[in-house]
């Protein structure tokens, strides 16, 4: 068609003709061009958005912590020592938003820790508009993930963990949740970074997404393109409070096994040894890490260890940092016995250490 429309267009008197055989096929491709685009997301969003809840919950908070509440409006007028008076007479009670998804048709949900607090007065909003009170079936602070549980006079729609080793830089991901209590909010996105540690803790290893994330999204899910949750909102970086385009989730395949701990056991356990460690190597490439102190009566102290040992390996592989000491350890279950390779005064030697269980950031 085309070698026909350009000997036509050669031909004077047949360029009209030609014209308007040209035009419609554009008209005709418009469609299949409209169609190259970024896809819709909406087919996924139909199967996975009723498989994700909103979370309200009331804290009360003593007076003294409600007084950094004063309106600055009213400082240094009468009304100042009144408000201050009515707080100090009774608690207050405050309102905190969050985002979670549902694993289980049962009503189990997946959620942050710090979205749920110290709260106790726990509430799941459905995406069908419904209200469902929760109870807490377990938190790990360290990895900062709750579980819930809620009792629906019904079965829910539960999500699929997919598998976040998969996950590329430059994917595709879809997040959704309750952002300033905007219920049922979904925004999309890339990946754009992997194993991001942003000092929350021991265990950090996010993925870093561009997807927009705003308070209220924390503990929601975040999709592949299959509809499966790959991570879980947990932190943004902003200097507004809200999205500038970096946010950070837990991947699923940490979040999976800590989420069966707290069902199954309601807490997760960790190794622990007890020393504060230090970081010597510069580079990190010489292997060991300094023990700046040993907690009284720990398993490294009832081992031997003392203060200014430096730790080169663990059960024969080499440490190069804190982090990576901190996570084989924690990884032991409590009760083994690891051997640890130390220097000390100009010589090397092995300990066997009994690992310990962690204490809990938070007593049960």
């Amino acid at each position: 068609m085309t070698l026909t429309l350009l000997s036509l267009w050669r031909r004077g008197a047949a360029r009209p003709f030609a014209l308007a055989l040209l035009l419609g096929g554009l008209l005709a491709a418009l469609p299949a061009l409209a169609q190259e685009g970024p896809p819709s997301f909406a087919p996924l969003v139909r199967r996975v958005l009723p498989g994700v809840v909103s979370i309200i919950v009331t804290q009360t908070v003593s007076p003294n912590d409600a007084l950094g509440a004063l309106p600055p409006a009213l400082r240094g007028t009468p009304f100042e020592q009144l408000f201050r008076d009515q707080l100090r007479k009774r608690p207050q009670r405050t309102l905190d938003a969050g985002s979670g998804f549902i694993i289980d048709p049962s009503g189990l949900i997946v959620t942050n820790g710090h979205v749920i607090g110290n709260g106790r007065d726990i509430e799941v909003g459905l995406a069908d508009g419904s209200t469902v009170r929760a109870e807490v079936v377990g938190v790990d602070d360290l990895t900062d993930i709750a579980v819930l549980r809620i009792r629906p006079p019904h079965p829910l729609v539960a999500l699929s963990w997919g598998d976040s080793q998969t996950v590329e830089v430059g994917d595709w991901v879809v997040t959704a949740g309750n952002p300033f209590g905007l219920a049922n909010s979904v925004t999309a996105g890339i990946v754009s970074a992997r194993g991001r540690d942003i000092g929350a803790g021991p265990f950090d290893d996010f993925l870093q997404i561009d997807a927009p994330v705003n308070p209220g999204n924390s503990g929601g899910p975040v999709f592949n393109m299959r509809g499966e949750v790959v991570g879980i909102d947990t932190a943004i970086v902003s200097p507004t409070g809200g999205s500038v385009g970096i946010a950070f989730a837990i991947p699923s395949d940490e979040a999976r096994p800590v989420v069966k701990e707290l069902i199954t056991r309601h807490r997760v356990d960790r190794g622990w040894i007890g020393v504060a460690l230090a970081d010597i190597s510069e580079d990190g490439t010489d292997p060991g890490v300094g023990v700046a102190d040993v907690v009284r009566g720990s398993p490294a102290a009832q081992a031997g260890v003392r203060p200014g040992d430096v730790i080169l390996a663990i059960d024969g592989q080499p440490i190069y940092n804190t982090l990576g000491l901190i996570r084989i350890v924690a990884s032991q279950p409590p009760g083994r016995t690891v051997r640890l390779r130390i220097y000390r005064q100009g010589r090397a030697f092995e300990v066997s250490v009994v690992v310990g269980r962690r204490p809990p950031l938070r007593e049960d």
